[in-house]
Formats: C-alpha cells, structure tokens, sequence
C-alpha cells in the first residue's frame, strides 16, 4: 500500500499557489527588483503611529493571539455602527475566502465569478469540489447582470464580486450593487471583496442591511492601512452567517502583533488620510507617465493602476517581461481583453521614477 492516501479530490488538484510572488521571481532572475510595484501593496507602509505601536508592542510577540479578536471587533463594530456579532476576522481576505467557501460549497456546488477575477477564490472554490461559472468582464468592469444571470441559471449558492475591482481598478456605484442584491436567486450568498474601498470614493460604498441573509462583505487592512504582512481581513455579515464561521476557522490563526496593529490602524483614522492623499498623488504621476508615453490608464478607485498599453495580450507581456528585467515588478491582468493592460501599483516618488525610466524602454523593447 502506498502512503499518503490522498483524498479523490485532493488527487485531482494541481500543486501550485494562485500567484507567483516577487521573490519567486527574485530568485529566477538572481537578483532583488528596485521596485516592487505588482502585489498591490501598500508602498507607502503602515502609518507612523501604526509602526510606533507595533515596535512598542514587540515583546508581545511570546502571546499566542486572542482567539476572539475581541477588542478588535469592538472598535471595528464601533467604527461601522454595527454589533459585534456581525464580524468576524481572520487572516486576510485569503483567508475569510477559504472559510467561506468551506461554509458554502462542497462537490458540485456552483459558485459564479468573472472571468480574470481574484484567482485566490477560484483556488478555494476548486479546494472544496466547487464548479466554477465564468462571465466576461464588460468595458473593464465586473457585470453584475451577466453574473446574476448565470447564477440563476446554474442555482449558484455563491456569487463573487469585488467593488472595486482587482486587476483592472474599476468600480460600480453602491446602487448598482444595492439593486445586485434585490435579484439574488434563491439561497445564494453574494460575496462583496472590498479590499479597496478604503480608497474607493464614497460613491463605491452600497448602503446594506447588514441583517441580509444574502450578502457578506470582506475588508482588509492590507490596502489603505498598508499592512499586507499582517495579514489582517474582516467580514460583516448577518449575525447568523458569522457565527457559522466558529465551525471551522482556525481560532490561534491571528497573531497577536497583527492584532495590535489593526487595532492602532483602525484608531488612527488621521494616518489612513495620509495614505489616501499619497496613493492620490502617486496615482495621478502614473497618469502623467502613461501620458508620456502615449498611454493612459484606466480610471481606477484602487491602490495600482491598469496601464492599456494600446495593443494585445502579447504585447503587453512583452512590455511586463522587459520591466521585470530592468528590475521593476509588474503585474498584468490574466484573461483577454483585459491582458492588453499592465497593472502597477502606487508608490513613493522613487519607484515612480523607476517606472517612468522603464516604461519607454520596455515599449521600444515590445515593438521590436
């Protein structure tokens, strides 16, 4: 007999990560990036009160964290006017989306996203026997008429949508998802990724009942609070659908600084202004360096902008390719027409100039 014994599913998945990280790619090309601008990180880091609190807290580091994540989610249910039984926190969106999906879905079960949306869902979505139904994007957004009608037609327990959205940066108005949640089939759950809406504008953000059955929406402090390494995501739902969560979540999956230091951010409403304004500012210099070179970006309500290089998939691969070799790390949609498009996050002023000296280069580069 051999061992181990896989599981019949287990045995028909690939060994692969949905995403290969810039270290990865470090280490093929045998040397560090100068910019690391294609993970959507925050590249202006964690709020300076946010780093104080983090190193003044260090020692703490010997304390599992706090099972519950109680304090928390009190200044998070404070700083949404909701009660604490709407929320539930993990490990990053990733994670949240893994708990979910084992919540929801099991073999056969259809779930409903775009086509170049989140791979990390899709990941899920296939880890528990899910059958994945994709929709096309429309004019670089999300459609949230096409993903109802394919949800209705394969009675999707689960429908994925991120406003706004990742790759591309586009977003709908909050009416827009409030009319979405009117047409839910029977028994399916709308999942809202709003891992950006902390810079999103006001327009973005639906006005939900947070007592829906039908809905759940995840946050991060990975994007405006700028602390991705934390790996700190929360959900809110209603009450009865976030107890779920205490079934099967890992309870010590929290550290205990990662805490600390969603709790600081979360405080210091000041600092995550700041960011908002450099995330602006950086924002509108890629603008200003696509125009440069006869491009332009797509409106984006994120933290990265989709830059539409003018031409094909192939193409823009060949313009990713020559900026991973001059040493700035890009990103670009996977799926056409959005592969026409590289993605780059925002930055401080010195990887900006990084890019504005790469893009020309890779451009001639693609051309040849």
């Amino acid at each position: 007999m051999s061992y181990p014994r896989y599981t019949a599913l287990a045995q028909t998945l690939p060994a692969s990560v949905p995403f290969v990280g810039p270290e990865a790619q470090e280490r093929a090309r045998g040397g560090v990036f100068d910019a690391r601008l294609g993970a959507n990180e925050n590249g202006f880091g964690p709020a300076p009160l946010v780093l104080e609190t983090m190193k003044a807290n260090a020692d703490q580091a010997w304390m599992y964290g706090e099972p519950e994540s109680y304090d928390l989610r009190c200044a998070i249910a404070g700083h949404h006017g909701i009660e604490l039984s709407n929320i539930v926190v993990g490990e990053g969106i990733d994670g949240l989306l893994g708990y979910l999906v084992r919540l929801l879905v099991s073999d056969g079960d259809h779930v409903v996203t775009s086509d170049g949306a989140y791979p990390t869902f899709n990941y899920h979505v296939a880890g528990f026997g899910g059958t994945l139904n994709k929709v096309p994007y429309k004019d670089d957004h999300e459609d949230p008429d096409v993903l109802l009608a394919k949800a209705h037609e394969v009675g999707a327990k689960l429908i994925y949508l991120s406003n706004p959205d990742n790759p591309m940066g586009t977003w709908h108005k909050g009416d827009v998802i409030e009319e979405m949640v009117t047409k839910l089939p029977e028994g399916c759950v709308l999942l809202l990724d709003e891992a950006y809406i902390d810079l999103a504008p006001a327009e973005a953000i639906p006005k939900l009942d947070i007592e829906h059955p039908g809905v759940i929406r995840m946050r991060t402090f990975s994007k405006g609070y700028g602390l991705a390494g934390m790996r700190v995501g929360y959900a809110l739902g209603a009450s009865e659908l976030i107890r779920a969560f205490e079934k099967i979540r890992n309870h010590f999956g929290m550290n205990r600084l990662a805490q600390i230091a969603a709790l600081a951010a979360l405080k210091d409403q000041a600092g995550l202004h700041t960011i908002q304004t450099q995330v602006d500012a950086s924002k509108q210099r890629l603008g200003q360096i696509a125009a440069d070179n006869s491009l332009h970006c797509i409106p984006s309500a994120t933290n990265f902008v989709a830059i539409d290089c003018g031409s094909d998939g192939d193409f823009a691969r060949a313009v990713l390719a020559s900026m991973i070799a001059q040493g700035v790390f890009v990103r670009m949609p996977f799926v056409a027409p959005q592969d026409r498009c590289i993605r780059i996050s925002c930055g401080p002023e010195a990887e900006m100039g990084l890019v504005a000296k790469a893009l020309p280069i890779a451009l001639n580069t693609a051309r040849l």
